[in-house]
């Protein structure tokens, strides 16, 4: 891996999200900005993110595109993000051998329950992205969950072992590094594009949904991704449904 990636440690702020973009001119391309508490983490959709003080990560990695970053992308592109970004965090977790899925569209999985969740905002020039915040919550010594959280679990539930959070940022952010310089960077490999769709969660298992828009439910299986981050499901007919976040929800 390439030089460290640059971390800022605070011990409490609004969300890290906020944080990054308060200061967004002044940071290098994939900075850190990591707290030990997030008054108001969010999560994706206006969602709250509920973590323990200390007990968990929670950063956000500043990306950016142009002349002091990677080179362009286009917004009919930033789906890329979410790909690298939830490669690089299931390479980190396998790393510590847990093995884990990545449940469409940026959510981790260990078995069924989420030990990560993501939330990525970008921020345009025109057509093309200037800036992405990419925020993750990932659950790391935390064992008592509160009890809205409906399926969570931790890496210290899962293996016994207590770790020490920032050492573990210091991983994990090389290995985000990582996977956003050969998805998004000059020479890259674009690994998390196969990568992606080989580590989904329930692929090519049939499954019920729910249907969003009428509450109907569809029994089929996730066969894929499109470019744009729409997910593809075909029922036991062989007929091929699309949908976008939040038009569908898997039933747990």
């Amino acid at each position: 891996m390439d030089e460290k990636v640059e971390i800022r440690w605070v011990e409490e702020t609004d969300s890290t999200q906020d944080e990054v973009r308060r200061h967004i001119s002044e940071y290098d391309n994939l900075s850190v900005v990591a707290a030990e508490f997030q008054k108001a983490g969010r999560g994706q959709r206006g969602n709250t993110w509920l973590a323990m003080k200390g007990e968990n990560l929670t950063f956000s990695m500043l990306l950016k595109f142009g002349e002091k970053g990677f080179p362009s992308l286009k917004a009919s592109e930033q789906f890329l993000i979410t790909k690298a970004a939830t490669v690089g965090v299931t390479d980190y977790l396998g790393s510590k051998s847990i093995s884990c899925s990545i449940k469409w569209p940026n959510d981790i999985y260990f078995r069924d329950k989420k030990i990560c969740g993501m939330l990525i905002e970008n921020i345009l020039d025109k057509e093309y992205l200037a800036f992405s915040v990419v925020g993750i919550g990932l659950n790391v010594n935390q064992r008592e969950f509160p009890p809205q959280l409906m399926n969570p679990t931790s890496m210290s539930a899962i293996t016994g072992k207590t770790y020490d959070i920032k050492e573990e940022l210091d991983l994990l952010a090389d290995y985000l590094a990582s996977a956003f310089k050969a998805t998004l960077g000059s020479d890259n490999e674009f690994e998390a594009d196969h990568e992606y769709v080989r580590r989904l969660y329930r692929k090519d298992e049939f499954h019920e949904f729910t249907i969003c828009q009428d509450g109907s439910l569809l029994e089929g299986k996730i066969i894929g991704v499109t470019p744009g981050g729409l997910v593809q499901i075909m029922n036991r007919k062989g007929e091929l449904f699309q949908f976008a976040f939040k038009e569908i929800s898997y039933i747990i």
